[in-house]
This record gives structure tokens, sequence and C-alpha cells, in this order.
């Protein structure tokens, strides 16, 4: 098994030893090539070997002992096969003459991981191998998901008798649709008066193609959140996201749409689509076409190569009111979201927007951003900036919490001269904090930014939209710095703005894992681009029922912190 890794390029193995493992861990120090990164929960093995797969774009690996071991891994490997990352998981089992019996620690991984994989198989003989790891690697690679590779421990120390390695090269085939499917493309394009580009994770290596199919037709750019890293840079035509983490112009830019081309997207929210306009969508797989939104025309297709063969069918449009009323709307948001990135007045909380901002400014031109699900991800999308080099990854699709700073344990082992920079909220860096180990014990130079406002932020502001007094969403936080240098890290809290530009170049410039603990303003509010009719009721209903629950100063709190917002 080792050997197999090996041959295929694996330098990393993420994971938690157990005694159903032994065979393989000893057969990995034997070895000596592989590296061993020993992390503290399975979950942060998985999340992080889905990292070093997205970024990297090659087969990574983690592990799991039977029962329990394996099962931790589950999170990560959801998440690695929603981002559609190749992780190969090797899932130990118990003894293979007690499966079945009810033994101590008795799972079924196969059936267990079989929702979260694209491959999941278990060795019950020596003879099935090596090829069911040559099966499961390929099917990892080829269709980009998690392959799993259970085999009980005794199993795994039997004597093999084919002792072949094979490499395995990913297909890079070039796929466009047919002809005629173009023609009905560019006819449905070239009929349109305001058409808008959406664009996902699928523009990735399709960034110049995109801009010049948008300056043919006059299109303005809407980023989807994982295409932000891919089509936002270096980009006249873009003018935001759009949907609950974007803001007004990108919302905007769809809605006043006659004919709307996604590219590469599996954008999953029904209500920000236009319901007037005519839609295309391209996609490399077939089965995500109108999965959203019905469509007017699917297309499979690799998005460079369609784009390519689609352009000379187009005609140049004249008339490119949609496009400069757009970008108009874009300026605008973009000042006032710049507006809000500013220091708070003296004596109070900092404002998240102006820590993003400041990471945005501070960090390296080649820099990995990882922001925890929840609020972080909403300063991420709307402050920091790709392009250069520069990588943003998170849970973007699974939504997990704690994804950032096991994600960042992946990134940093990776590319180990890289700046690793995750914006983490203080529940999900709290959630893994075991994880903080990993950094100080494998000498990985992460920067983690904590957004520490007590409490669970972005729950409660979906409490307050529905219009619930906020509940169970406190946060008794230590000291998140002198935790940090407790556990080996350099430490730093910051309580006031004006503190807040030297400790984070502090951190950044640290050679070593760091952690700086920024106390943010709990009651920011982060506006979706379109306010709906039930979010303005459940903000009133939130209102009354916290007058009546006597925590009237909470709405106070909230109208001192927002009202730069809405003026």
């Amino acid at each position: 098994m080792v050997a197999q890794l090996v041959a295929n390029g694996v330098r990393r193995v993420y994971g938690v030893p157990g005694d159903s493992l032994n065979g393989f861990t000893d057969a990995l120090r034997a070895d000596g090539t592989l590296r061993w990164i020993h992390v503290r929960h399975e979950e942060g093995a998985a999340f992080a070997a889905a990292a070093d797969a997205e970024l990297t774009g090659d087969l990574a690996v983690c592990v799991g002992s039977c029962g329990p071991g394996n099962l931790h891994l589950i999170n990560g490997l959801f998440d690695a096969n929603r981002t559609r990352v190749p992780v190969l998981a090797i899932a130990a089992q118990i003894p293979s003459n007690e499966i079945g019996s009810g033994y101590f620690q008795e799972t079924h991984p196969q059936q267990i991981f079989s929702e979260c994989s694209v491959y999941a198989e278990l060795v019950a003989h020596p003879s099935q191998m090596p090829r069911v790891m040559e099966i499961a690697m390929r099917t990892a690679i080829e269709k980009r998901g998690v392959a799993v590779v259970v085999i009980p421990g005794d199993i795994a120390l039997q004597e093999i008798e084919d002792e072949r390695v094979s490499v395995i090269t990913r297909a890079r085939p070039h796929v466009t649709p047919a002809e005629d499917e173009l023609r009905a493309a560019a006819e449905l394009l070239n009929g349109g008066d305001r058409v808008t580009i959406l664009a996902g994770a699928g523009v990735e290596d399709a960034h110049d193609e995109v801009i010049a199919l948008a300056d043919t037709l006059g299109a303005p750019i809407v980023h989807a959140l994982r295409g932000k890293q891919f089509i936002e840079h270096d980009n006249p035509f873009d003018v935001g996201m759009t949907g609950l983490l974007g803001f007004a112009s990108g919302y905007r830019a769809m809605m006043d749409s006659d004919v709307l081309l996604m590219l590469g997207t599996d954008f999953p929210y029904q209500q920000f689509y236009p319901p007037q306009a005519r839609i295309v969508q391209v996609d490399l797989r077939g089965e995500q076409l109108g999965r959203r939104v019905p469509l007017d025309l699917g297309l499979v297709g690799d998005v460079a190569d369609t784009v390519r063969a689609l352009h000379p069918m187009l005609q140049h449009k004249k008339k490119r009111r949609h496009l400069q009323d757009s970008l108009k709307h874009y300026r605008k948001t973009r000042e006032k979201l710049d507006d809000l990135a500013a220091p708070s007045k003296r004596g109070r909380a900092i404002h998240p927007q102006y820590v993003a901002r400041l990471v945005d400014e501070l960090a390296a031109p080649d820099a990995v951003f990882i922001p925890d699900v929840g609020s972080p991800v909403v300063y991420a999308a709307r402050y920091l900036t790709g392009g250069g080099g520069r990588r943003i990854i998170g849970s973007f699709l699974h939504g997990s919490m704690a994804n950032a700073l096991p994600q960042a344990v992946g990134a940093q082992s990776a590319y180990p001269e890289r700046q690793i920079v995750t914006l983490s909220g203080d529940g999900g860096l709290t959630m893994l904090l075991g994880e903080l180990l990993t950094l100080t014990q494998n000498d990985l130079p992460v920067k983690v930014v904590v957004l520490n406002n007590s409490s669970l932020n972005f729950v409660e502001l979906e409490m307050k939209a529905a219009g619930y007094v906020t509940y169970a969403t406190d946060l008794e936080n230590p000291d998140l710095a002198a935790v940090a240098t407790a556990l080996g890290l350099k430490g730093i809290r910051v309580e006031r703005s004006k503190d807040l530009p030297g400790a984070l170049q502090e951190i950044l410039d640290h050679d070593g894992p760091a952690l700086l603990d920024v106390v943010t303003e709990r009651e920011e509010l982060t506006i979706p681009p379109a306010i709906q009719a039930e979010q303005v009721k459940g903000f009133t209903l939130y209102a009354l029922r916290t007058v009546f629950s006597g925590r009237g100063d909470e709405l106070l709190d909230l109208a001192r912190a927002n009202l730069r917002q809405l003026f």
C-alpha cells in the first residue's frame, strides 16, 4: 500500500495511529518517504487532506483506525467529496474473523461512507490487493472525489501475491458540446439585450476566455463564492457576488438580465435566479444541468473549451447599457462596503470588516486564505481578494463549522514556504482547538486570525432574521491568545482598532505558528443583497420578543453597531 502511494506522488498522510493501523503505519515508517502528519482528531485529518488535494490538485491521503477512529473522518470526507477533490481514505477494520459478531468497535465503513464517496470497498483477502488500491486511487482521481479502502488490520499484515506498483495519471480530455448545441447557445446569447454571466468554480483555468466572452457580449460577470478566486481578479466586468453572502450589485446584475449564462457553477439558491431570463448552463457534468433552475439550453463541456468554441459564433454587442449600469452599481456597492471596513469608534469593539480588510492588505501576494463557516465567510467573500497566486478555500459546499484550522494544516503541509492565513470564528476554532497542537508538533507556521465575538454569531443573525430571541448562542471564551501561547504558538490579543494593524503585521511576520485573538463587534449585521419581506417581519418580531423578554439593551447595542450600514 505504501509503495503504491509513493509511486503515485503522495508525500503526506494525515491521521491518528491505532492498533488496527499498525501494519500500515509501520510500513510507512520503514519506507521513510511519506511524511506522517499527526493530527489530534481524525476529522482534522480529513479536512487537511481535502485542503491539500484542492490546492495541489493531487491525490491526498488520510487514515483512521477501526470503529470510532475512521468514523471521525466522515465530516471532512463529506466536505472533500462535495468539493470534488481527490482524497483516498484508508479505514482500518476490526479483525476479519470477527466481522458480523458485534465485536468491540465494530462498524461497517463501506456502508457508512457510501454517501460521501465515489468508491468504497472492503478488502477481505490479500489477493484483492493491489488491485483495489489501484481502482480506488484511479476513481478518486478521475471522478474527483473520495475513495475509501476498508481493510482489517489482520489482512493488512498478510503476505501479498502480486507486488506490482502502478502509476496512475489523470486523463485530461477536451470536452466541447456538439456544433448544433453551440449554435443554439449563440442564437440565445446574440438575441439577448441584457446578458449576465454567472461564473463558478468551473471557470478555473478559463479566466482569459471568460473575460473575452464578457467583452463580446457586453456582459457583467457575477461570481459564485467558489468562483471568486478564479475570475474576480484582473476583471473589468466583475460586479461582485450574489446570494446570501453577496451584495446588491451582483444580485441586481442577475435580476436585470434577459439572458443568463451559467459557467461551471452549481449555485444552489433558487431565489436568487432571475425569473424572467432565458438561461444557458455549461457544465462538465451533465447531471448538474438544470438542477437549480429550469434551463432553455444545457451544454455538457469544459468551460474553457466550450467558450473557445462558442466565441467565434457570437456578435459583438454595441449596446452596453446593461453592463454600464451594472458596473456603476457595483462601484457604489463597493464604496459602501469599503466604508464599513473602518476602525471602530473609541470604546467600541472592532468591526470584523476592518479585520478582513487589513488581512487582505497585509497578507502575502500568494497567500492562501481559509475562512471558517459562518460570518468569517461573509467577510472573506466581501473583502479578501484573489489573483497573483492567491487562493481562497473553505467548506463552501458542505458548510461545516471548524473547517479553517484543519484545512490550514493541509495547506501548510503541502506548501511549507507559503503564507497560510485563517479567518477563524471563535466557535469554529474552539470546536477543534486541539489542532493548534498539530501546528506546533508538525512545525507548521499557520497564521490564525480569530474573530472573537463570544457568540455563534451567524446563528444569532439567522435567529434575528426569523424573529427569534437569541438563545443558546453565547460562548464563554478564555483569552485565546493566552491559550495559544500556552500551546506553543505566538499569541496576541487585540481589543482596540488602533492596535490592530501593528499586531496583525507582527503575527504575519512571525517565523512560526501564531494566533491573533481579535475582540470583534458581536452585534454586527451582515446585510444580504436583497432584504426580503419575511426578514423585515422577522426582525420586527425579534425586537418585540427581545423587549418583552427583558433584553431591550440588546436592541440598543444592535443599533449602535449598525447605524453606519443603514445611512
